[in-house]
């Protein structure tokens, strides 16, 4: 099983960092899958137990110059990883005025994740640091357990308002109360509702673009499809405002646009689509 990957664009080395701040902020640890084509990070099904998941991808030609993998053996060419997020993004950091950086798959001590971060230096040489971040490797028979989430069939879908005003609100009604109930209809309309024995704030958006589902099949690969529901009906879902603030907080890559699908009393799932990358998060609602 080996691994090894370079970026020398400096461009992609910020693009990459930002990716992996923003997983790091939506959890912490999460799982790395490598396939020949792309490179995944995994936050496996929590949400029968109450908690989140959560699947991005991006395509390795996208942001490595060189890579290179092998995986188990021939008919499964994949490697799976356990990694703690924060330190990953923090060796990235580093890499922010590098001339290159290479990534590889070692054994030390303990399997890891090592960092050559190559820097400039006004001496004829470069300076090279390099991080070693502890992995564990996932063995072939647990694999199932990270395949890409199955979104139930939901109700409405549609385009958030922009996240910056979404989490200013959230924040503000997080003072108030610790769920969060989130409504849309077909008709482009949002409704942020907080409610208490005392008080009730809410907030609505209109005019909200509703996706083709055409095209969010092509783009997003969804698997998932609308249930007949009334236009001008409400679907809603009551989840924790906290994990709905983590979602909003870790948005460092400032996305071209998320869609929100709701499962009216069930669940609110997340497509966040920016350039090579897709990101998907569940939240569970949360019955009274």
């Amino acid at each position: 099983m080996r691994f090894r990957a370079k970026v020398v664009d400096i461009g992609c080395v910020h693009h990459l960092t930002r990716v992996v701040n923003t997983i790091s902020k939506l959890l912490k640890k999460c799982t790395l899958r490598f396939t020949s084509e792309k490179v995944y990070f995994i936050l496996p099904d929590q949400v029968s137990n109450g908690g989140v998941s959560m699947w991005c991808e991006i395509k390795q030609e996208n942001f490595f110059d060189e890579y290179q993998m092998e995986g188990v053996n021939k008919d499964c060419n994949e490697i799976y990883l356990e990694v703690v997020a924060e330190n990953l993004s923090r060796a990235l950091k580093s890499a922010q005025a590098a001339k290159a950086l290479k990534i590889k798959l070692t054994k030390k001590q303990s399997p890891c994740l090592s960092l050559e971060v190559e820097l400039p230096s006004l001496a004829s040489d470069s300076r090279t640091v390099t991080h070693d971040i502890p992995v564990t490797v996932i063995p072939r028979r647990l694999w199932g357990d990270y395949a890409e989430p199955n979104m139930p069939n939901y109700h409405v879908t549609i385009f958030m308002p922009p996240l910056k005003m979404v989490k200013t609100i959230a924040e503000k009604m997080k003072n108030i109360s610790s769920y969060l109930i989130l409504a849309a209809n077909q008709q482009g309309e949002m409704l942020m509702r907080v409610d208490t024995d005392l008080v009730t704030v809410k907030t609505s958006f209109q005019d909200l673009d509703i996706p083709d589902v055409r095209m969010e099949d092509e783009e997003v690969q969804s698997v998932s499809h609308r249930l007949a529901w009334p236009p001008d009906e409400f679907a809603s879902a009551r989840i924790d405002i906290k994990k709905f603030l983590q979602f909003l907080a870790g948005q460092i890559i400032n996305p071209e646009r998320v869609i929100c699908n709701i499962v009216d009393g069930t669940i609110v799932q997340f497509f966040l689509l920016h350039d090579e990358l897709s990101l998907q998060y569940f939240i569970p609602a949360i019955a009274r």
